[in-house]
């Protein structure tokens, strides 16, 4: 069964993305500094044996129970290992070496390997899974993807929701290396879930003692995977070693990672044209069409995810669908690619990306002979929709933008967040008369300022998390931490306290939510794009392209370095060429 098990999502993989769709938040650089004020790339005396990576930020947290970007996710992927694990090929077993499905499809039994052993020593134990995943469906945590485990495990709501009991989550070990999970229905992809971050074991004593910021001290972040940390220095580097204890360690032929913080791409680039860096994917986008045609350790791949703009449906402009319809489709998403990105990357028509696929195989979102989706909610893939934008505006009583108070954008900054957010500035200024200024944050602040509807518009970004449409449309769930438009029809006390404006009109995307999740082939997929038709007639946000991700492995220094499936960079396996 193990095998059989392991082949099907591998399938499923495949065809969700061919080499490569994370973390939940997409990879978002923090604040850019001046390049004399960067941390230098150079690696100190003692680890040279160590691998060099960009992470091209400081990631707000890389606990995996509250990481929900794609920076801390990455190192993540390093330090810690779930029950399964997601690689360049499919999912495969990791700290569990077998697994029983019941024939209801709701119940798994977990056996954990032999011996498996936390960086200090101490043993791992089904108890540290069972901890986690119940500390994830705690709303005092305040997980941002406590709905990626409440969903599905019996009780999970209940407790969270302050109706039910710890006690009746549907995760218990039944020793130290035997865990039960009961689920509320069968979930196709829940071998993927045990893959992903929130999944992931933490130890309870090491968490409950130090509290908020626990894994950023290298005295208690305890991890179980292939590397440790060592040493964290707030804006320059994390370094981490190979785990000793590691089930795996004799196959793990790193000594160590430097992971330095260099926000300024051009500062990062010349760090790897200067032998300094191995691995890097910040690129900006004035590099790649030099990259392109000069490095062959530049690589462009797909990437299961979606650049769009948020709007704040709770604000007094934005409450109103016509105007969030005109900003959309004054956008001209292929001179955005062309012109803009860069990149490879295809102009988006809905917020599911091409590659993501119905039950029979087929793509949701089709592209043509030109690598165009077809037309869809009023979005032309070749071109704004300006006649109709303006008509739009005018409608909502502001022709021409006459009368609109001050609009806002909101973006993190990084350089190329920049060269997007002025492109839309120019062309909301050119096809809708509409002046629009713009506001950076850092990433720290931005991401609270966005989950908390502190803005207008504000730009947004998703990298599948696994290998289902439901990965893009449970974003916008009532319960989701990730809700960055506010729109939901009922108030969510625990996982979004602050938002008390309704939207009546978003239980329609729940109701087609809530089928998806008690249905399965044809009728299942009819859920999920009527999910889809809701989000996008209502505009709540402006999709603008699907990702691709841009890297540079320099093959001359490292081999072994793996993408998994969803673009997480997985350094296992990765050894330095002497």
């Amino acid at each position: 069964m193990l095998k059989r098990v392991l082949s099907l999502l591998l399938v499923l993989a495949m065809v969700f993305s061919i080499s490569v769709g994370c973390a939940k938040q997409e990879p978002a650089p923090a604040e850019e500094k001046p390049a004399e004020e960067t941390p230098a790339a150079e690696t100190p005396a003692g680890e040279e044996d160590y691998l060099v990576w960009n992470i091209a930020v400081d990631p707000e947290t890389w606990d995996p129970t509250l990481n929900s970007a794609a920076d801390g996710g990455h190192i993540i992927q390093n330090m810690f290992e779930g029950l399964t694990k997601e690689t360049s090929e499919g999912i495969e077993a990791a700290a569990a070496e077998s697994w029983d499905i019941t024939n209801d499809g709701k119940t798994y039994t977990f056996h954990l390997r032999d011996g498996l052993k936390w960086s200090d020593g101490q043993p791992v134990t089904a108890k540290d899974f069972e901890y986690a995943w119940k500390r994830a469906c705690d709303p005092a945590v305040a997980s941002d993807y406590s709905f990626l485990v409440t969903t599905y495990l019996v009780g999970g709501a209940e407790y969270f929701n302050g109706t039910g009991t710890i006690d009746q989550i549907g995760v218990k070990a039944l020793d130290d290396k035997t865990l039960e999970v009961n689920l509320k229905f069968p979930v196709a992809y829940f071998l993927s879930l045990t893959s992903f971050y929130t999944y992931m074991p933490v130890r309870q004593d090491i968490v409950e003692a130090n509290g908020e910021g626990w894994e950023k001290n290298p005295a208690t972040c305890i991890s179980n995977g292939a590397f440790k940390m060592t040493e964290y220095q707030t804006g320059s580097h994390i370094t981490m070693v190979k785990n000793e204890n590691y089930w795996d360690a004799a196959n793990v032929k790193l000594a160590g990672i430097k992971g330095l913080m260099i926000v300024e791409g051009t500062t990062a680039l010349n760090g790897y044209e200067n032998g300094e860096i191995q691995i890097l994917d910040s690129i900006t986008i004035e590099q790649i069409p030099r990259l392109q045609k000069e490095d062959p350790n530049f690589v462009i791949y797909p990437h299961i995810g979606t650049y769009y703009v948020n709007f704040n449906v709770d604000n007094e402009v934005f409450k109103d669908v016509r105007i969030r319809k005109a900003f959309s489709l004054a956008i001209d998403r292929k001179q955005f690619v062309e012109q803009v990105t860069k990149g490879g990357q295809t102009p988006a028509t809905g917020f599911i990306p091409s590659g993501m696929i119905f039950s029979d195989g087929s793509d949701i979102r089709p592209l043509d002979a030109n690598g165009m989706p077809a037309p869809e909610y009023g979005i032309d893939p070749t071109k704004a929709n300006v006649e109709e934008a303006k008509a739009l505006l005018a409608e909502a009583g502001y022709p021409d933008g006459k009368g609109l108070p001050k609009i806002t954008f909101l973006y993190n900054t990084n350089e190329n967040n920049k060269k997007i957010a002025e492109a839309l500035q120019g062309m909301w200024k050119q096809n809708l008369g509409v002046d629009v200024e713009l506001l950076n944050q850092d990433w720290a602040v931005f991401q609270e300022t966005r989950r908390a509807g502190e803005y207008m518009m504000a730009r947004g970004g998703w990298l599948g998390d696994y290998g289902d449409p439901m990965t893009m449309l449970d974003l916008f769930t009532v319960a989701s931490g990730n809700n960055d438009p506010q729109w939901r029809y009922a108030e969510e006390p625990n996982g979004a306290p602050h938002d008390k404006t309704l939207n009546p009109e978003q239980k329609e995307f729940e109701d087609a939510i809530s089928q998806s999740l008690v249905t399965s082939g044809k009728d299942r997929d009819a859920a999920l794009k009527a999910a889809e038709d809701s989000l996008m007639n209502n505009m709540v946000v402006a999709p603008i392209y699907y990702y691709t991700f841009t890297t540079i492995v320099d093959s001359s220094k490292v081999e072994g370095v793996e993408l998994t499936l969803t673009n997480k960079w997985d350094f296992t396996h990765a050894e330095l060429i002497k």
